[in-house]
């Protein structure tokens, strides 16, 4: 009976020890077994590495984007901080040029800047005829001058005459050739364009030139006769007649083109610097015995814009 007790002891405790054993071996098992695989746990330790290298990166490329344009900021500026210097010191060399006296043309469609014609001769400027000196220029030319000084004598032929006159005197001022108007222009009057011209431009002395194919309109404005008595006490006869002639430059290309300029050119643009107006005196003695031919005494040249603007 003990015996058997004993035995029923030693079995209890020998089946609580293995009770014991084999739960600890369970919870093992178990802890194993929900415990995440190494691969798992390896795979989202590389995840998260990857979102912090990539996140590393990233704010890397932002600070280098914003380095980048901070230099390219402070670039430009240096760069647009020396153009503005060096257009502002080109500015200023220009200036001082240009107040040197050297002349700078700008780009403009109507080329060249204009500048005021200055007067040939003081005389005063004719531009359109009046209705009395017309009357007397009319009696003068039929009662006095064709009976009494010169029958062949006619204002048609004359005017065509000065036409051409015009033409030769206003061709050799603009050249600056004086000697070719010894014989055509009066001492007095040739002293006195040689002085003024010699203040004149080259752009001034080429609009002085004057085609008679651009005259396209002309009348004599003044008709005078005198007496003058000599050292001798003799009496000689002089006949001034004093001309107007309007020219429009170019105005022989227009008709050879078809081109009539409309009666208001005067107030139209294209027209307006193309004007000009040309007063002319010419003087003759009609002494009886004396041959003499025409010269020119009075020489003037202006542009009506001048006196407009």
């Amino acid at each position: 009976m003990a015996v058997s007790m004993w035995k029923r002891s030693v079995v209890c405790s020998h089946s609580k020890i293995c009770r014991f054993y084999f739960s600890v071996i369970g919870m093992a098992c178990r802890s194993i077994h929900n415990a995440p695989l190494p691969r798992k746990v390896t795979f989202s330790t590389e995840l998260r590495l990857g979102r912090m290298e990539r996140n590393f990166i990233n704010r890397e490329c932002c600070l280098s984007n914003k380095i980048t344009c901070m230099h390219k900021h402070i670039v430009d500026t240096f760069h647009m901080g020396a153009s503005c210097s060096v257009k502002k010191s080109t500015q200023t060399r220009n200036l001082q040029t240009r107040n040197a006296g050297v002349r700078r043309w700008y780009s403009d469609d109507r080329g060249p800047p204009r500048e005021k014609l200055p007067n040939l001769m003081d005389f005063p400027e004719i531009v359109w005829p009046t209705v009395i000196k017309a009357f007397r220029n009319w009696i003068l030319t039929n009662i006095l001058i064709k009976p009494y000084f010169d029958k062949d004598f006619g204002l048609p032929d004359f005017i065509r005459g000065s036409k051409q006159a015009v033409e030769y005197v206003s061709g050799c001022i603009s050249r600056g050739d004086f000697t070719a108007l010894e014989n055509v222009v009066t001492q007095d009057a040739l002293q006195e364009l040689k002085r003024n011209t010699s203040t004149f431009t080259l752009q001034q002395r080429q609009e002085l030139a004057v085609s008679k194919e651009d005259i396209y309109f002309c009348f004599p404005y003044e008709i005078g006769i005198m007496f003058i008595n000599d050292d001798k006490n003799e009496q000689k006869r002089f006949v001034e007649i004093t001309m107007c002639y309007h020219v429009l430059r170019g105005l022989k290309l227009l008709r050879e083109q078809g081109i009539t300029p409309p009666l208001n050119m005067g107030m139209l643009p294209e027209y307006t610097h193309k004007l000009y107006i040309c007063n002319y005196r010419f003087i003759r003695e009609f002494t009886k015995g004396v041959e003499d031919q025409w010269t020119v005494n009075i020489v003037n040249h202006f542009k009506p814009s001048d006196h407009i603007s």
